[in-house]
């Protein structure tokens, strides 16, 4: 049995404490950590009054916790996956890995010179059903290779501390690391974000939509259009164009209703609804991997090199140009 130790105890961390609980086979709970006390005991309430810490060093140092799930915001990612890393635990973190690439390559430096690899990113799209449906497709080669990728990240509404530059770093982040992974195996060459007209829904200082234009080094072109403000539904798409067909993301499911003299369909409202099942197998594939000693999913490697991609992207957010991503080759430890 897997013993978890869990830190960041907002409303992801709740969540994901109550799925390793109740849901995840051969794992369970046995400390959380939260700089807020009140809210680790709340966690602690939730799934049996486990250990309750405030300092994620000595969480990591329990001999009762023999991996590591961190949920904490981003900006504070760096210091319990690395306290992980030198106590030679595993961990899972929450995307993004952290939210600059210099700490991001520090973790990669710990876990290359700790020998064993022992983090695991939460980009759950790899475990959403349609992507890998899609990802089988193309790898199949039926369809010849892809040419061109058409992506929509679209979402009802954003609160007013949202910025024009989380639109690469906490909304496209997930196309950036998961396409390059549907591709088999593709790397980012460069990128650049333009602005269309701006919507009147968008709130004072924001900039929405973005139109963000990646290009991969064997030369396929990808189109993310990211729209927070589009106040119809939580909308996510992706339409590969290949050689001979051209391959679509499968929506969920939902009734086609007809009435009122209407034909209609619902989309989801939060990406909660849309990806919930795909968090359940992510963190079971975590546990499975952890128990025979490997990992899975994205690499702490995917995460510098999407850091290093989303600041590309924030950086033509400023001069309008095309940036290049430079990431210096995939080192031996991650191939």
């Amino acid at each position: 049995m897997l013993k978890v130790g869990i830190v960041g105890c907002g409303m992801i961390g709740k969540e994901h404490a109550k799925r390793l609980q109740y849901k995840i086979r051969g794992c369970e709970v046995t400390a959380v950590c939260d700089v807020f006390e009140e809210s680790a005991k709340a966690a602690s309430a939730m799934i049996g009054d486990v250990k309750v810490y405030s300092d994620y060093e000595q969480l990591v140092a329990d001999a009762d916790v023999d991996a590591v799930v961190v949920t904490t915001p981003g900006q504070f990612h760096k210091g319990p996956i690395l306290a992980a890393i030198k106590a030679g635990k595993p961990v899972f973190t929450e995307k993004p890995l952290t939210t600059t690439a210099a700490d991001c390559k520090e973790i990669v430096d710990a876990e290359i010179a700790s020998g064993k690899h022992l983090v695991q990113v939460g980009f759950m799209r790899r475990y959403d059903r349609g992507y890998n449906q899609v990802r089988e497709a193309i790898s199949s080669g039926k369809y010849g290779a892809p040419l061109i990728v058409k992506c929509t990240h679209r979402a009802e509404g954003v609160d007013d501390s949202y910025t024009t530059e989380m639109a690469v770093t906490d909304t496209a982040i997930h196309e950036i690391d998961v396409l390059p992974w549907l591709l088999g195996g593709e790397e980012w060459e460069e990128g650049q974000v333009l602005f269309p007209k701006n919507t009147k829904n968008a709130h004072e200082g924001l900039r929405d939509p973005q139109v963000m234009m990646l290009r991969t080094k064997s030369g396929i072109v990808v189109m993310i259009e990211v729209n927070v403000n589009c106040k119809f539904g939580y909308d996510i798409n992706c339409e590969v164009v290949c050689e001979e067909g051209v391959i679509n993301l499968p929506c969920p499911s939902f009734p086609t209703i007809r009435s009122n003299f209407e034909v209609s369909t619902a989309i989801e409202k939060n990406w909660i609804l849309r990806f919930i099942d795909s968090y359940d197998v992510e963190l079971q594939d975590w546990v499975d991997h952890v128990l025979e000693g490997t990992t899975g999913g994205s690499s702490a490697w995917d995460g510098y090199t999407a850091a290093l991609t989303a600041d590309a992207l924030v950086a033509s957010q400023k001069s309008g140009k095309v940036e290049k991503v430079v990431t210096g080759g995939t080192p031996e430890f991650y191939k």
